[in-house]
């Protein structure tokens, strides 16, 4: 149906459409061109293949005792972790409408009212939030449909009263970090925010897995004693997993509870949200004078002033920040185990520390190497290629080094030879991850954080195996420390060792000629 031009409906229209073409990949914050049919065509495929699973699932179901307190929690939990998801891709989207697009200028300098402009933006992030969900749990609600269960279709007002919860508290909290921070400075802040919200609950179920068995004691006696009580299954807290499973009252309940959010949201901020992207405006268009005179040094080497300038770079960069930030937080579990337990896994540390350092270099080498802003002013500069490209590997390998060196410093105390175990496939996948980069780097945009892996298949390809190899050597190795390697574990060491050096010369076979 044709709406007019310059209505809610029409902007809505235009609103979803961008959302399916960033969904395509393309530009950080924009795609330009619509998913190929190729990409079409195999979501539809997965799509029916998630539609055979859930008639599977739904079948075996059949029995589901919905009223149960045990499911409800379940289903709770789940929901409070989708939730968090949803948050956390919530404010990215939040940030995208308010601070990437280039369009607020014209929309707002043009007659329509900031009022339609703003609602079809929150309807907008709300939309694209509660896609993905209802991609992969709409097959559940048809096959529960076809199969006469009704109960099952609460999953399409259970996953959108969510998603607009989500998205109105996204809003609400970036258009807050404005009126206390600034444009400027919000941009940063919410992508950090948002990193957080979405590793929240990993970083939640691995400290409860590490932690020592009475702690997991008590919160399990917490649990049975919780369900042993009357009337557990009419907490409020439970009323969405009441309303994903069909209740006619719990669903109506959180839709109005949305509904009347969204309205709220929508009604009573769209002033202050027509100022903060006037802030916004403003901030882009000019700079805060100094207050200070310039001082200029030029003390250091070509080598010392290579590396701040890459570390400045990461620095001011919030989404790329946000991005590294994510993988810095998936150590946090680990840095648990070394200080806080007495019966370290020393075997599972090792592992995890070589597989998460060589991951971040390799993300960090990219972003020196490869995703150079300015490489022809580089190449044209008297300065020495050779000692430039040195300085940028060293930038992407030193911060990670600093950051496992107290953790191993602690180990290495604890359990000594484990610890220089640890240290050398720690070291090793660290300097190989950078290597590869180093040799076999192609140039990419900085702004392509999420998608670096598309333009290099071959490079991914070796940093895995780079992982993989000195994780299965700090695996092996550190566990001969207690036990003596058998004839099986002899030969992973030796094949781990050999894997290593066949990436390693494999990467500089493949090395990229530079002129």
């Amino acid at each position: 149906m044709m709406t007019a031009p310059g209505s809610v409906g029409w902007l809505l229209r235009h609103e979803l459409r961008l959302a399916w073409f960033n969904a395509s990949g393309g530009k950080e914050g924009g795609g330009k061109r619509r998913p190929g049919n190729a990409a079409i065509g195999l979501a539809l495929v997965g799509w029916a293949a998630l539609h055979l699973l859930a008639w599977v699932a739904v079948r075996d179901l059949v029995g589901l005792a919905g009223d149960d307190p045990r499911i409800l929690l379940a289903i709770s939990a789940v929901l409070a972790g989708g939730a968090t998801f949803m948050l956390s891709s919530a404010i990215k989207s939040s940030v995208l409408v308010l601070f990437e697009r280039s369009d607020l200028d014209l929309l707002l300098s043009s007659p329509l009212p900031s009022h339609s402009i703003f609602t079809v933006r929150l309807a907008g992030v709300a939309a694209s939030t509660a896609a993905v969900y209802l991609f992969f749990l709409a097959p559940f609600a048809h096959a529960g449909l076809l199969q006469g269960q009704w109960r099952w279709l609460g999953i399409y007002p259970g996953v959108i009263s969510l998603a607009v919860l989500c998205s109105c508290l996204a809003m609400l909290l970036t258009l807050g970090l404005v009126r206390v921070l600034g444009a400027r400075r919000t941009r940063v802040v919410a992508q950090v925010i948002g990193a957080l919200a979405g590793a929240l609950l990993v970083i939640a179920s691995q400290l409860h897995a590490l932690s020592s068995r009475d702690t997991q004691g008590r919160v399990r006696e917490m649990l049975d004693g919780l369900l042993r009580q009357d009337g557990v299954g009419d907490l409020p807290l439970l009323l969405p997993a009441r309303a994903m499973l069909g209740e006619p009252l719990p669903m109506l309940l959180l839709a109005v509870l949305a509904a009347a959010i969204f309205v709220l949201t929508a009604r009573r901020t769209h002033r202050f949200f027509a100022h903060g992207l006037q802030l916004a405006a403003s901030a882009a268009r000019t700079g805060t004078a100094r207050a200070t005179p310039l001082t200029l040094r030029f003390g250091r080497s070509l080598f010392h002033t290579v590396v701040i300038k890459e570390w400045r770079l990461i620095v001011r960069d919030p989404h790329l920040l946000s991005q590294v930030l994510l993988q810095l937080l998936f150590l946090l579990p680990l840095f648990f185990l070394v200080f806080q337990r007495a019966d370290v896994q020393v075997q599972a540390l090792g592992a995890g520390l070589t597989l998460l350092c060589g991951s971040l270099t390799g993300a960090l080498a990219w972003v020196a190497l490869s995703a150079e802003d300015a490489p022809d002013l580089l190449l044209v500069s008297p300065a020495s290629q050779r000692t430039v490209r040195r300085a940028k590997l060293a930038a992407a390998i030193m911060p990670v080094l600093a950051l496992v060196a107290v953790p191993l410093l602690w180990l290495t105390v604890r359990t000594p030879a484990a610890g220089l175990i640890v240290c050398f496939a720690v070291c090793g996948a660290v300097l190989g991850a950078g290597l590869i980069v180093f040799w076999c780097g192609r140039p990419g945009v900085r702004s392509n954080f999420k998608g670096r892996g598309k333009g290099g298949f071959v490079m991914n390809m070796l940093e895995l195996l780079n992982s993989l190899a000195w994780g299965a050597l700090g695996w092996f190795l550190a566990g001969a420390t207690r036990t003596p390697l058998s004839d099986a574990g002899a030969l992973a060491v030796v094949g781990s060792s050999a894997l290593a050096v066949v990436v390693l010369g494999a990467a500089w076979l493949l090395r990229v000629k530079r002129t």
